[in-house]
């Protein structure tokens, strides 16, 4: 895809949703953090349901110590891998407290260094809680930048690195909001809805259904 195609690409999610961000619920960095580490393997509405109690009693990592682990498991056991998720909740909020004085790192390897915490989950932390231009790349986005041939790769990694070196400085902040709401609502793994997609003439998919 040239440059003229990506940049109208952006315009036309820009115009659609001018101020694009998680669906995951928090108010603070630690709050995103914890939410994070969950919706792996999960949806972003079973997390929210699990957060939207568990952060009225707990939402510092002091208070998820005091919470427990085995207490901790009673918020969040509707969540997939509940039992690993617990352990690296609560041995994160160790570190937190011990290196970063209960406050979240604003740099990768810091974050990267916390258990449950990998590049992906770092990415999402640094563009939604701290604003740095970072692209998490997730099987929405994955799927999306190679499908549409925004950024084609074999794994994850080569299409971060592919996406931040064709989007524009200034739709970068924002990109990676734009593509995961693409994938999840319109370029849909099974059935993408070509007829409702506004990138449907830029798009590179050679299945694309008519548009009506």
């Amino acid at each position: 895809m040239d440059s003229t195609h990506i940049r109208q690409l952006f315009i036309r999610w820009q115009n659609a949703c001018s101020s694009p961000t998680t669906e995951l619920c928090y108010k603070t960095p630690f709050e995103l953090l914890i939410s994070v580490i969950l919706s792996a393997q999960s949806t972003d509405k079973k997390v929210n349901q699990a957060t939207t109690r568990l952060f009225l009693v707990a939402n510092t990592p002091q208070a998820i110590l005091d919470l427990g682990e085995i207490g901790l498991k009673d918020y969040i056991k509707m969540i997939g891998l509940y039992n690993i998720k617990a352990a690296n909740i609560c041995k994160t909020c160790t570190l937190l407290l011990e290196r970063h004085g209960g406050e979240i790192p604003r740099n990768r390897e810091a974050l990267e260094a916390l258990p449950g915490v990998g590049r992906k989950t770092a990415n999402v932390i640094l563009n939604t809680a701290f604003g740095q231009p970072t692209i998490a790349v997730d099987t929405h986005i994955f799927r999306v930048a190679n499908r549409i041939g925004l950024a084609p790769g074999a794994n994850v990694r080569e299409v971060e690195d592919g996406l931040l070196a064709v989007i524009p400085e200034e739709f970068k902040l924002d990109a990676h909001h734009w593509l995961v709401l693409h994938g999840r609502y319109v370029c849909t793994a099974r059935k993408p809805r070509c007829p409702e997609c506004p990138v449907h003439d830029l798009c590179a998919y050679p299945h694309k259904s008519e548009v009506r």
